[in-house]
């Protein structure tokens, strides 16, 4: 194989994963937790956006339920964001595991 192709694809590769990362960033995965008495939501920079809980998981007499809830819910969501952003950039680099990347 000549240098200027593998250079080519090199910087093609190059381009088609950073078009990933910027979509990654801009993704949000959604993720729920007591059937739903708990909703997070998450960005692709592994960010939580926002937190949204049913009045009716507010139990005072029972705040650790309500905390394994949201706990549950963020680590759903954050683990959803991995997961999609791994299948995104395995997309761009072609299955090419590159050190450093995630």
């Amino acid at each position: 194989m000549d240098m200027k192709k593998m250079m080519k694809q090199a910087q093609r590769m190059q381009a088609e994963l950073a078009k990933a990362q910027d979509e990654i960033k801009d993704m949000e995965f959604e993720a729920t937790a007591g059937g739903g008495m708990v909703k997070v939501v998450a960005t692709g920079d592994m960010a939580v956006k926002s937190i949204a809980i049913d009045p009716e998981a507010v139990d005072p007499e029972d705040v650790e339920m309500l905390e394994d809830l949201v706990l549950a819910a963020v680590n759903e969501a954050l683990r959803g964001v991995s997961d999609i952003s791994a299948q995104r950039l395995n997309a761009a680099t072609g299955g090419m595991s590159i050190p450093g990347l995630m």
